[in-house]
């Protein structure tokens, strides 16, 4: 079992830069494969990125690909989204979620486990 934490959410103007941390207890970042979502009030949970268990591949969503990169510290058992080039559009709050599977889905259902959420907000 994986309980992630995430932080670093905040106020920024588009086209600035922020970074999101997500901690993990319970089990290392290295053998889970990762993932970040973000949610606005009456949609649905819409996938960011990910990280996979095997190989550390990274796969993102078409709206934030060549903005938004994700990377793993294994050190500080700790998955990072780095947000740059920001729109109001990348409102939301912002998730990170987990599995054990060696590669995972887009879909919310992909993944076990899942931090409180970070609220990011883009001003323009």
């Amino acid at each position: 079992q994986v309980q992630p934490v995430e932080s670093g959410g905040g106020l920024v103007q588009a086209g600035g830069s922020l970074r999101l941390s997500c901690a993990a207890s319970g089990r290392t970042v290295s053998s889970s494969t990762m993932a970040w979502f973000r949610q606005t009030p009456g949609k649905e949970r819409e996938f960011v990125g990910c990280i996979s268990r095997v190989g550390g591949f990274t796969y993102y969503a078409d709206s934030v690909k060549g903005r938004f990169t994700i990377s793993r510290d294994n050190a500080k058992n700790t998955v990072y989204l780095q947000m740059t080039s920001l729109k109001p559009e990348d409102t939301a709050v912002y998730y990170c979620a987990a599995t054990i599977a060696a590669y995972s889905g887009s879909t919310p259902n992909s993944y076990d486990y899942w931090g409180q959420g970070t609220q990011v907000t883009v001003s323009s």
